[in-house]
């Protein structure tokens, strides 16, 4: 009884969390909930100490409420913008934030920042209460929730950065950067690093500056003069992301983004996208031939419905796919590819 394993063996553990489980009622991926109670289970015996115990239960506890509190949004696309805490109203790129949260609010967008002053702020008093979550950190100085989201049921105040990092990313439709310190520079290149091994969906990743600023040029200077011509990145990783120097423009690429695309799905390494208008024939003959470098050896772009491993999203199933034999590297390539089927 006190052996303990992630594959069922049906004995008196097992049968136990069975119990537990039925108990509780109600239950969705009951296989996952119980891998999840083994988890636990395992790390009380293996002679962890209390701090990681207490670690381990504070991240479950705040994954556990960030799934509560976006769960009823899922359907809806969110925007996730960073830039300084510090910046002032009064700044000419305070008030391009505060613009940017409403045109997003306007266009069927809802925001999520990191819930404090400055940028933040500004992006929350745009797009307004309704259409805003706020993911905030616990620090000893600074970061209090701004105004826009004190008693707001969407805003989250965690612990840990590295879960509010996952909560950022994980339901983002959409990234914006504004110019900031640390913490911006932090989730700009740790967004690029996800985009470019392909650990999270391709999404528009806009660097928002002012016109005529340099804070995001001389960023991208550095990374051409010191990272590329080291060749610690390649050329194809600048497709990863944009720059924009109005709101118009980073809120038109975004929406371009999404003007067929819809999502992807990664199923036996093929890659499946799913659009919501079909292309035709020579479009298709044009994207096997421009973008044969990314695919496996003999493999092919092809027009499909959705797969059978699909049927658990039904609410998109009526939506034309393309099948992507895709060597899974040329992450960059593969944004560019996107933007093609969208001017297809």
């Amino acid at each position: 009884m006190n052996d303990l394993y992630f594959k069922r063996t049906e004995g008196e553990v097992d049968k136990s969390i069975d119990r537990l489980i039925e108990m509780v009622d109600d239950i969705d991926h009951p296989g996952l909930v119980r891998e999840m109670i083994i988890a636990a289970l395992k790390a009380g015996k293996e002679k962890n100490d209390r701090a990681h115990l207490r670690l381990m239960n504070s991240t479950m506890k705040e994954m556990r409420f960030t799934g509560k509190i976006f769960s009823p949004y899922r359907g809806v696309r969110k925007v996730t913008v960073f830039g300084s805490a510090r910046t002032k109203p009064e700044e000419p790129i305070y008030e391009m934030a505060c613009l940017f949260g409403k045109k997003l609010a306007d266009s069927g967008y809802m925001v999520i920042t990191g819930g404090g002053s400055g940028i933040m702020q500004a992006v929350n008093e745009g797009a307004g209460p309704e259409k805003s979550f706020g993911v905030n950190i616990l620090l000893p100085f600074e970061q209090k929730p701004n105004p826009v989201l004190i008693g707001n049921p969407r805003l989250i105040t965690y612990k840990y950065f590295f879960n509010r990092k996952v909560a950022f990313l994980k339901e983002a439709d959409a990234v914006a950067l504004f110019p900031g310190g640390f913490g911006t520079l932090d989730e700009a290149m740790e967004t690029l690093t996800l985009l470019q091994t392909g650990k999270h969906d391709p999404i528009p990743l806009v660097l928002v500056d002012e016109p005529g600023g340099t804070y995001w040029s001389r960023w991208i200077k550095f990374l051409r003069e010191e990272l590329l011509s080291e060749g610690y990145i390649i050329e194809r990783d600048f497709k990863l992301f944009e720059c924009a120097d109005s709101i118009d423009a980073a809120v038109k690429s975004i929406n371009q983004f999404y003007s067929r695309y819809h999502s992807i799905r990664y199923i036996n390494k093929k890659l499946v996208i799913r659009l919501q208008s079909t292309i035709d024939d020579s479009a298709l003959k044009e994207l096997n031939h421009k973008f044969s470098d990314i695919l496996q050896p003999g493999g092919k772009i092809f027009i499909s419905g959705p797969l059978s491993e699909e049927a658990d999203e039904p609410e998109i199933g009526h939506l034309p796919r393309l099948i992507v034999d895709f060597n899974l590297q040329d992450f960059g390539s593969l944004r560019t590819l996107i933007d093609e089927i969208n001017l297809c």
